[in-house]
């Protein structure tokens, strides 16, 4: 306990044990206002009894909303006060250790108080050729645009133990995408590594003397990328670029005979609880993922897999964003406090703090921008096409006028 400038006396020493450090993480992860709501702001007659906070919070998490036209997201998304008592409201849903029934769980955790919603978190079975009771890992299936069922797995960063389970679940649900959205470390380890880094392709100088098998079965071996055994698969990198913000790497997973492919896409440029400084490679990432989602076979691609450290400040971001893009695009409005309360639903605490709040309204208010440009870029093509084939029509009867005309001159 530090001594302030007002009180220079020394406090007598501190005979209660200090506040754990798991109850101030979930503090930071989450609103815990939500637990002075005043059920008035349901805005109707409760239809049956409410007799636990719990029942109040999944009432406002299942019938919060507020959608917006582009007009009024772009009012919306400047108005900081609003949004900040917004958020406030929005229940974290967060779950107790009491309320999930899974034995030595805590282990698998790398936040003792950031925990999987029962009722969606994702269950490891055990392999066909491995009897035994199915295992658990900290994820959830989250819905999607309309609500679509299983769209998206949320789940935390891997740590050293767990990454075969990791593996084990993306294997499981056929995912063909891992959005990454942490550094490994920041201050503090955020994940652990848990695929093969692609080879290094340094400048070297070519010795004239080198034969040309040797420089065959060099370029070979580049060509193959670099493979790592993860957990129970081993792994290959088929080719890495650099985009604007992010990285995209290739790979194929392999058990035994069968490979498969995967995307993987890591984006670096946004620091823990807080956002990022540019909202465009957000943007584009959102928009490169979603195309490359549509190009794989219908019947395929398993659920898109969202990670940061925790899996609920950053990976809410991103999915709420996917969500809210389509939802602009396919309505020309979009509803971001039902999409949250949607998302805190399925995995508690997604969004984690009024900045990140704050930031995904802007994020879709710019796209709203993009999206309402593009279109009006459209509509002039087709109104300068229609013209000129209205013009072209002219002519053409006109020129039509005039065959007539001469013919008839001559006869």
């Amino acid at each position: 306990m530090s001594t302030s400038a007002e009180d220079p006396v020394t406090p007598p020493p501190m005979t209660t044990p200090p506040r754990k450090a798991s109850v101030r993480l979930q503090e930071r992860r989450g609103s815990n206002l939500s637990l002075l709501l005043d059920v008035s702001t349901l805005g109707a007659e409760p239809v049956c009894s409410v007799s636990t906070p719990k029942e109040v919070w999944l009432q406002l998490l299942h019938t919060s909303s507020r959608p917006l036209t582009h007009t009024l997201l772009q009012q919306a998304a400047t108005d900081t006060n609003t949004l900040n008592v917004e958020y406030q409201k929005i229940p974290p849903n967060f779950v107790s250790a009491a309320e999930l029934d899974v034995p030595g769980h805590m282990i698998k955790d790398r936040y003792k108080t950031i925990l999987p919603n029962p009722e969606s978190r994702v269950v490891l079975r055990s392999p066909e050729e491995e009897a035994g009771p199915d295992r658990y890992i900290n994820a959830n299936y989250i819905r999607g645009y309309r609500g679509a069922q299983r769209s998206y797995i949320a789940t935390q960063g891997p740590m050293l133990h767990t990454v075969g389970d990791f593996w084990d679940m993306v294997w499981q649900e056929r995912s063909s995408i891992i959005i990454m959205v942490t550094r490994l470390k920041e201050n503090n380890e955020k994940c652990e590594l848990y695929w093969p880094q692609p080879k290094e392709r340094g400048t070297r100088v070519e010795e004239e003397e080198e034969d040309d098998e040797e420089e065959e079965q060099r370029d070979k071996e580049e060509d193959e990328g670099e493979t790592g055994r993860f957990g129970r698969f081993i792994l290959k990198v088929k080719d890495s670029r650099e985009k604007d913000g992010f990285t995209v790497t290739d790979m194929e997973i392999q058990l035994c005979s069968e490979r498969r492919p995967i995307r993987h896409y890591w984006f670096t440029s946004w620091p823990d609880h807080h956002i990022p400084q540019c909202i465009a490679p957000l943007l584009g990432l959102v928009e490169e993922v979603e195309m490359y989602s549509k190009s794989l076979p219908p019947a395929g691609p398993g659920p898109i897999i969202v990670h940061c450290s925790a899996g609920i400040g950053r990976t809410g971001c991103f999915i709420a964003s996917s969500i809210g893009c389509q939802q602009l695009r396919e309505t020309a409005q979009v509803d971001i406090l039902e999409t949250v309360c949607q998302l805190r639903l399925d995995r508690g605490g997604m969004i984690q703090t009024t900045e990140q709040y704050q930031f995904l309204y802007t994020t879709l208010a710019q796209y709203s921008s993009q999206l309402q440009q593009n279109q009006g870029q459209v509509q002039n093509r087709l109104i300068t096409q229609n013209q000129q084939n209205q013009d072209d029509q002219v002519n053409i009867q006109l020129q039509n006028l005039h065959l007539d005309n001469t013919q008839n001159g001559r006869n």
